[in-house]
């Protein structure tokens, strides 16, 4: 797993606060562990509260909803959120807004590599149950504003100009298309590798790939 945003920025980790990010993921990764073996509608706070040893009420210290066990596996996801962002605006001035971007998510993408069993299952249950893709594409309205107005700032444009959100949902496409194919090679091969490919080719202008004999239209 990747460092904590507050180790990253060189702050020391107290014992009550690891034990909180301890807690948070062990409720998360229960939770989802849980919802795979019973599926969504058979699993209750209770469940996964039983499971960890903790009272319910510890869980709503951490979580809203179960749903947001399974959405919200990492505790710094507000932190990480305002990183991103001011890597997008500090990456070399070498790199065009594409590659700040691709590059600011790179942490993030390394991290879901590294728990690769877990995010394979937790891609199968948002499959499985749309309602939780809705839930968490509202979730992240905050997120997607910040990555915009960061993509502005570097780029110089205003915040309503249509380029800072235009690159923001292509290169969200493109990682969106590299997890689903992550997802169906089981993870066999790096997000982060596929991402880098994805990029390159869209910084080309997508050109169609050459289509093998065997393929072509007749």
């Amino acid at each position: 797993m990747t460092p904590t945003s507050r180790q990253r920025t060189g702050r020391p980790e107290g014992l009550r606060e690891r034990r909180r990010r301890e807690t948070h993921r062990l409720l998360a990764s229960t939770a989802l562990r849980l919802v795979v073996e019973r599926g969504l509608d058979r699993v209750t706070v209770e469940d996964v509260s039983g499971a960890v040893g903790v009272s319910s009420r510890t869980f709503f210290n951490y979580f809203a909803t179960k749903e947001h066990a399974l959405l919200l596996p990492y505790p710094d996801q507000a932190e990480r959120s305002v990183l991103v962002a001011e890597a997008v605006v500090t990456a070399p001035d070498g790199l065009t807004p594409l590659d700040a971007v691709a590059r600011a998510w790179r942490p993030d993408m390394e991290r879901v590599d590294a728990d690769r069993d877990e995010w394979l299952a937790r891609m199968s249950v948002l499959e499985d149950h749309p309602s939780l893709v809705s839930r968490m594409i509202a979730m992240g309205a905050g997120d997607e504003r910040r990555m915009v107005e960061a993509i502005a700032r570097r780029t110089g444009l205003a915040a309503d100009d249509p380029y800072p959100a235009l690159l923001y949902y292509v290169a969200g496409g493109a990682l969106r298309a590299c997890l689903r194919r992550w997802q169906r090679l089981g993870g066999a091969q790096p997000l982060v590798g596929l991402m880098d490919h994805a990029v390159r080719v869209v910084a080309v202008g997508l050109p169609q790939p050459p289509v093998p004999r065997a393929g072509r239209r007749r």
